[in-house]
C-alpha cells in the first residue's frame, strides 16, 4: 500500500489532492529530464538511458540464443534426412541371404556378431563386391557400389567392406597351388 493510499484512508487528503500532488510529481520528473537532455546537447554529453540498454542487450542475447536453436534444429533435421536416405538405399538394394548357411561372424563395435551366408555370398563378401552394413538393430548386404554412395554419407553404418580384388591370383612358384583351400575352413 502507498503512502497516498494510506493518507487517503486516513481521511488526511483527498482524491483531487492526491491527483494533483501525482501530476505535479510527473510535470518535475519530465522537466528535470528535459533539462537534463538540453545541458547534454550543449556540452555535446550522451545520455545513456539504461533501460533502453537493458533492453537491447536482452533483445541481442534472445536473438543469439534463437540462431543457435535454430542451426541446432537444420543440423538435426540434415542428419535425419542422412539416416532416411541411408535407409532407403539399404532397404532397395539389399541382398537375399535367406538361403545361407555358413555362418559369418564380424565386429560391430566391441561385440561379434553372426549372420549365416550362402558360399557365392561369403565369396563376393571377401572379394570386395558386396558389403556388410548395418541396418537399425540387423544387418543386411549391399553391393559395392550402393556401400560407397552410404559411406558417403555416414561411414559408421559399414562394418565390413573389402578392397580385395574379384580375381584370384596364383604365384607361378607357389608350391601349394594345387592343393584347394577347404570351404569350411573358419579362422
Amino acid at each position: 500500500m502507498s503512502l497516498k493510499d494510506q493518507l487517503l484512508k486516513a481521511g488526511l487528503i483527498d482524491q483531487s489532492k492526491a491527483q494533483k500532488a501525482e501530476q505535479e510529481q510527473r510535470k518535475q520528473a519530465h522537466q528535470k529530464t528535459a533539462k537534463a537532455q538540453k545541458q547534454a546537447k550543449r556540452t555535446g554529453e550522451v545520455i545513456v538511458d539504461e533501460a533502453k540498454l537493458l533492453a537491447e542487450k536482452a533483445r541481442q542475447e534472445q536473438a543469439e540464443r534463437s540462431r543457435e536453436l535454430n542451426r541446432q534444429q537444420r543440423e538435426q533435421a540434415e542428419k535425419k534426412a542422412i539416416q532416411a536416405q541411408i535407409r532407403q538405399l539399404i532397404e532397395m538394394n539389399r541382398i537375399n541371404r535367406k538361403q545361407g548357411d555358413i555362418a559369418y561372424q564380424f565386429a560391430d563395435g566391441s561385440k561379434i556378431k553372426k549372420i549365416y551366408l550362402t558360399t557365392k555370398l561369403q565369396d563376393q563378401l571377401a572379394y570386395g563386391m558386396i558389403a556388410l552394413v548395418k541396418l537399425g538393430e540387423g544387418y543386411e548386404l549391399v553391393p559395392k557400389q550402393v556401400a560407397e554412395k552410404i559411406a558417403q554419407r555416414d561411414a559408421a553404418c559399414i562394418l565390413v567392406q573389402n578392397s580385395g580384388s574379384t580375381q584370384q591370383t596364383v604365384e607361378e612358384d607357389d608350391p601349394y597351388a594345387d592343393y584347394q583351400i577347404p570351404d569350411d575352413l573358419m579362422w
